[in-house]
């Protein structure tokens, strides 16, 4: 069967489209024939960066994806699945929605969380908490302040109507993000082992539906869109830019999970990036037979909708969903239930070829394996060359910076300073407490931490990632990513299980930006082998770049998941009585490499990253977290952005409790308080306990450095400042810079 009674696409327009002139002819080679214009824009979508992962997919194939709790590997399904016992498994994802929020804030932001949770429930899970890393521009630029006032209210919209409680994230602003912010959302999950839903096609026969919102104009071409750099003229995209709404994915979450539970759906599959286009191809190809489509049948928002813009919408809220014959009756009374739109659009056949009519004329016919990965879809190795900024680096001496004479004054102004200040203006807008389950809100933790219902058991979650570390150093700086992740999931009392990442790069073509990535891969694996964190899934973001030497640093965020488990309660970052012992696990280097202190205070771009031990690393984790596990430790919070410091006074802020310490003068003052050597821990302890966390403690450095002492922050007898005051300049720093 053939389409060649429609016009014959040209090469001009699949370049236009995004795609080679290779690639065209790959497209012609595959069909035996040339495409009509539809059929090339199932191409042109498909085969783009965001949904065939065409220049990043070799490279993500030697990420380590085998684990003992491991459900599902990475790509077999929408979002990671791993098992937390009691019958119970755990669906998580981290996505991002850059480009589109670049140029429209709310609207982009918000469709980023609705397209993630979709992920989470259309695989028979109940979304539970969600997580957010943000990067910007200068906070003092205007448009700064738009970007972050959109995509900040765009989440706390969404999230908050849909009823998922945001429980943790990251904000971070530096000049790179100016022309390209970076949005992802994380979202997290709870399933019965065994009642997950895939998506599949199989059953010759087998109706096919769509459900959900009806379909518009909005985010034609999303996918090719995501797959370019940011220009001056990517407003003209605006159409690219989905609108969400998440009454109607409350509505959608509820009847899909009831019609999960019947048993009656053979596959069931979101329709984010390429819409229809995706969603038919991805569950043929993994099923391994096609479908007959009737694009007419589509309920359609806007009158003279052709075949190609229905079937490339990036409208949300619908799902495709196949039944198992026989059973339509049952799936449709549901849907009535949920008062949710729904259309028998076509039918699974035999074969692999996907069919799409329009009003009764054949408008594409192209074989389902050829779209996607493993099929006919490119595979491109990249080449890559070390960045020539690395000699820059290479010049760096410690020596040539001053030690500033007032520290406190430094103190002061890293606390201040956007990137460590308290991002309570962000968070204030997004609920926490729906849900009820959330256990950080009001004991702060270094991991957001919720309740397993029915269970004794918590799940510890967060997202991080220092992109200057992996400017400086993409195999260090991708390696202290999963690491501190992990150490934030330990300092709160969990068991690091598992990640998903969220690989955030510039232009994939520019060599240098390559070497980026390919090293930051081989970082993240390494750690992840190390800390037995495989990794679920995740995304790539490339084309964060608006020219050739204007790409963001590079940002392989880390979303991991860890357990709690046998009832105990997560580990506050807060110091929590006057008397407590503080002991710093890991030794303090003379290290000032890609800190905050030196990047901001001091100006300089370009250093080398901080002191990291992989295996130093994993020894502090291991004691710390069997610590805190014999209800050793008090409180828990590691050392990052800022330094000790920083580190000290966040856990002094919490209960307005003041600190004692006494740092030996092993070298410069600065390194000390604000260097960011990493394997750093700051634990208080009871002093009832110190013979006990001295034993469990001896088999790595540890320091005790103090005591939680009245309501100053002392060091080497020195008075930083009352520890009220500080936090009162900490808390406003960001709500007074916006309002300027």
């Amino acid at each position: 069967m053939s389409s060649t009674s429609l016009p014959l696409a040209t090469v001009e327009q699949a370049q236009q489209l995004g795609l080679r002139i290779d690639e065209f002819d790959k497209i012609q080679e595959i069909l035996g024939r040339t495409p009509n214009f539809t059929e090339l824009s199932i191409y042109s979508v498909m085969w783009s960066e965001h949904c065939s992962y065409k220049n990043s997919i070799a490279w993500l194939k030697t990420l380590p994806k085998k684990g003992e709790k491991m459900l599902a590997e990475a790509g077999e399904e929408n979002a990671g699945l791993i098992d937390i016992g009691d019958g119970l498994a755990v669906c998580f994802k981290i996505e991002s929605h850059n480009h589109p929020s670049a140029i429209e804030p709310y609207q982009g932001a918000a469709t980023g969380v609705g397209g993630i949770n979709r992920d989470i429930f259309t695989m028979g899970a109940r979304p539970i908490a969600q997580l957010n890393s943000l990067r910007f521009g200068k906070l003092s630029e205007e448009k700064t302040k738009w970007l972050l006032k959109g995509v900040v209210k765009g989440i706390g919209d969404y999230g908050n109507a849909f009823g998922i409680p945001t429980v943790g994230g990251e904000v971070y602003f530096d000049e790179c993000y100016h022309v390209n912010p970076l949005v992802n959302a994380m979202s997290v999950g709870i399933a019965k082992v065994g009642k997950t839903a895939s998506a599949t096609s199989y059953g010759v026969g087998n109706p096919v539906y769509i459900i959900g919102s009806a379909t518009g104009k909005d985010g034609i071409h999303g996918a090719s869109f995501a797959s370019k750099d940011i220009t001056e003229d990517s407003a003209k995209d605006l159409p690219s830019v989905q609108v969400g709404d998440p009454f109607a994915e409350k509505l959608l979450l509820e009847a899909t999970l009831e019609i999960i539970e019947t048993g009656a759906t053979i596959g069931i599959q979101d329709m984010g990036a390429a819409g229809i286009t995706c969603s038919t191809s991805e569950m043929s190809a993994k099923g391994e037979h096609g479908m007959i489509i009737y694009l007419d049948k589509v309920p359609m928002r806007q009158k003279g909708m052709v075949p190609f813009e229905i079937l490339l919408s990036e409208s949300q809220e619908r799902m495709l969903m196949v039944i198992t014959k026989g059973r339509e009756s049952e799936v449709e009374n549901i849907l009535r239930k949920w008062d949710i739109s729904y259309a028998e659009i076509g039918e699974v056949t035999k074969g692999d070829r996907l069919i799409y009519y329009f009003n009764n004329e054949l408008v594409a016919d192209v074989p389902a394996q050829s779209l996607v990965l493993g099929g006919g879809a490119p595979v491109y190795h990249r080449e890559y060359s070390t960045p020539k900024y690395f000699d820059e680096i290479a010049k760096f001496n410690a020596n040539d910076i001053e030690i500033p004479s007032d520290l406190k004054a430094v103190g002061g102004y890293l606390l201040k300073h956007p990137n460590i200040a308290s991002k309570r203006w962000v968070y204030n807008q997004y609920d926490s407490m729906v849900g009820t389950i959330t256990q950080t809100t009001n004991q702060p933790s270094d991991a957001g931490v919720v309740k397993v219902r029915g269970t004794n058991k918590s799940l510890a979650m967060s997202v991080d990632c220092n992109s200057r570390y992996v400017f400086a150093n993409p195999e260090i700086g991708g390696m202290i990513a999963v690491a501190e992740s992990a150490r934030n999931i330990v300092c709160a009392g969990g068991e690091p299980a598992a990640i998903t990442n969220c690989l955030n790069f510039g232009n994939p073509y520019n060599p240098e930006v390559y070497y980026q990535f390919v090293h930051a891969i081989k970082g993240i694996s390494a750690a992840c082998l190390k800390l037995n964190t495989p990794v679920t899934g995740g995304n790539v973001s490339f084309y964060n770049q608006s020219s050739d030497n204007d790409a963001v640093f590079p940002t392989p965020t880390i979303g991991m998941l860890g357990i709690i488990d046998g009832g105990r309660n997560h580990t506050p970052l807060a110091f929590q009585q006057e008397g407590d012992l503080v002991i710093l696990v890991g030794k303090t280097q003379d290290d000032l490499g890609s800190s905050h202190y030196l990047a901001h205070y001091h100006k300089i771009k370009f250093s080398p990253a901080p002191y990291f031990n992989l295996d130093e690393e994993f020894e502090i984790q291991k004691v710390v977290l069997k610590s805190i596990q014999q209800g050793l430790v008090v409180s828990a919070h590691d050392v990052s952005e800022g330094g000790l410091f920083v580190t000290l006074c966040e856990s002094a802020f919490v209960n307005n409790l003041g600190f004692n310490i006494t740092l030996l003068d092993e070298f410069r003052m600065d390194a000390a308080l604000f260097g960011e050597s990493q394997s750093r821990i700051v634990l208080s302890v009871s002093p009832t306990k110190l013979e006990d966390i001295k034993q469990q403690l001896n088999k790595v450095p540890f320091t005790i450095i103090g005591k939680v002492s009245g309501k100053n922050a002392i060091i080497n007898g020195a008075d930083f400042g009352v520890i009220a005051e500080l936090n009162d300049s900490h808390q406003t720093a960001i709500e007074i810079e916006i309002l300027k």
